[in-house]
């Protein structure tokens, strides 16, 4: 009998699915549904509602009726539903889910014969969810951080400063804006816990990877710090659900599934995490030396940690890691959309977009772009605009080399205070599949990157963490290293040399990226003789 395991992951933009057997690294079911095509009637652009300039929010519902068609869709193919063991998630991080004291009635009590998203339409005392995109609490982190001791104290406490969109400025702004709708909101979830909530039927814990990207737990402690709840909004902890360990097994699967889709009511549910986690775990990430990239709706750089490091700049974020330990992380929200914004507005499709860029030469003839077409994370900057520098928007090699430069110059620049050179680059993302950024990435870091066969690490690491837990609980051992040594047979399918001739090139190109960002956002000298000096040396 094959001993299956489901791994899914709620991202911003759609639902992906991933089964794969515990003792083979084949991949038995893949598939993925896109939130803005799929289910046009939410209105959604790329998954989101942009409500104003700063202020981005995803309606539920969708997510609710993304995971029915999902299962509908593993149905007509055929799937052996009934052979799955187990069950973890993926879900995009900081985005929360406010509900009423209806929602776990309602979970204890559906019915198989209607749909999950006609059941629980009136289950939210908010009817939309502000998610990472969101940067309108700018007030709300300065209050927050002010009452915890300023930055440092607060990275000290919760692993990262106060950011736009973690929970906790979230939820106070809520408190602040809406506080009859937040005197009515039973419990708040993160879109990991709210999913694997109706998977349980019933309340679910936040682990404690996805719960250290709220400004909430204590980072060491893994526990709901009293000083960040007191400095968030009233009554907070116990509109909280519980926290737990990644690894935990909290349940067995809800009857609903196994009377409408044909589950074993045999199966487990393991604790849902993060996207960031979980991809932590997909590319393998479990030992120091190894970093990872992922290009997707944000780009972020993790790696990693064995000890808790923490950047106090309030730049970086640490979290918990699957394996117990940490794991660092650096967010981009200029990531894909900005790339697509660049090609757009040149009229290109991706492959005029990847041969120019290969055509065009390391270092861009000193041309400098800071990509801040949204409002970024990493540095912070509220208020984007895309900077040019010695060329315009109509330069059309100039704007495909600057938009990807600026983008991974800016990440090797702002990922220096995890003090550790990598040597290898494990890359997923949806623009993984462009060689001509990898080979950049490359030569900007001076490091091998690694192309992965599945450009969502995300859903691989939450069926992974399923098998792990399921055999640790009733198995007892497993060791990390031989899970992923077993299913990452064949998953890199082309390593990317760097090519040594620009190691200087873009040491020195660092350097001169700095001076531009210093400039424009802290209004440091005029960069413009550091640019022609290193144009001097580079490109006469």
């Amino acid at each position: 009998m094959n001993e299956l395991f489901l791994g899914l992951d709620c991202s911003t933009q759609g639902l992906t699915a991933i089964i794969i057997e515990k003792n083979t690294s084949g991949v038995k079911f893949f598939h993925d549904l896109d939130f803005e095509t799929t289910f046009p009637h939410y209105n959604t652009k790329n998954g989101v509602l942009l409500l104003d300039e700063k202020t981005v929010h995803s309606p539920p519902l969708i997510w609710i009726e993304a995971l029915e068609t999902m299962f509908d869709y593993m149905l007509k193919r055929g799937v052996e539903i009934e052979q799955i063991k187990a069950i973890s998630g993926s879900a995009q991080q900081h985005g929360q889910v406010y509900l009423n004291s209806t929602f776990e009635k309602r979970l204890k009590n559906l019915n198989p014969k209607l749909s999950l998203a006609f059941q629980l339409e009136h289950v939210f005392s908010r009817n939309t969810s502000p998610i990472w995109m969101d940067s309108s609490t700018t007030e709300q982190c300065e209050e927050i951080r002010k009452a915890l001791g300023g930055k440092e104290a607060t990275i000290k406490i919760t692993g990262s400063d106060t950011f736009e969109r973690f929970s906790g400025p979230q939820i106070r702004k809520f408190y602040q804006k809406q506080p009859e709708k937040y005197g009515r909101t039973a419990i708040i979830h993160l879109v990991s816990s709210f999913l694997s909530s109706l998977l349980l039927g019933k309340n679910a814990p936040i682990d404690h990877g996805d719960g250290a990207g709220m400004n909430l737990m204590n980072i060491q402690s893994k526990k709901w710090d009293v000083r960040a709840l007191n400095a968030t909004a009233p009554g907070l902890k116990k509109k909280l659900p519980k926290l737990c360990a990644s690894h935990k097994i909290i349940g067995k699967i809800s009857p609903y599934f196994v009377k409408r889709y044909g589950f074993n009511p045999d199966t487990y549910i393991v604790a849902w995490s993060g996207d960031n986690p979980n991809s932590l775990i997909g590319v393998g990430l479990i030992e120091k030396g190894k970093v990872a990239i992922s290009l997707g709706t944000s780009d972020t750089y993790f790696s990693y940690l064995k000890e808790l490091s923490l950047d106090l700049k309030g730049e970086g974020h640490v979290f918990s890691a699957p394996t117990g330990d940490y794991m660092s992380l650096i967010c981009y929200k200029n990531g894909s959309l900005t790339r697509e914004y660049v090609k757009n507005s040149l009229g290109l499709s991706w492959q005029e977009f990847s041969r120019i860029l290969m055509n065009t030469p390391p270092g861009n003839l000193g041309k400098i772009m800071l990509p801040y077409y949204l409002p970024e994370i990493v540095p912070l900057v509220l208020n984007p605009r895309i900077m040019r520098f010695g060329f315009d928007k109509f330069d059309m090699e100039g704007n495909v080399r600057g938009i990807i430069e600026g983008q991974f110059l800016s990440m090797k620049l702002h990922s220096q205070w995890i003090n550790e050179t990598p040597k290898e680059i494990m890359v997923t993302g949806g623009a993984s599949i462009n060689d001509e950024i990898l080979q950049t990435i490359a030569d900007i870091f001076g490091a091998h990157v690694n192309k992965l066969d599945i450009t969502n690490s995300a859903v691989l690491g939450a069926a992974l963490r399923s098998i792990y837990s399921y055999t640790r609980h009733f198995h007892g051992k497993i060791s990390w290293r031989e899970l992923i040594n077993t299913h990452s047979k064949g998953r890199t399918i082309k390593r990317i040399t760097p090519r040594l001739q620009y190691r200087q090139l873009y040491d020195d190109m660092v350097k001169l990226y700095k001076k531009h960002e210093d400039y424009y956002l802290n209004k440091g000298p005029n960069p413009e003789p550091f640019r022609k000096e290193f144009i001097r040396k580079y490109f006469q």
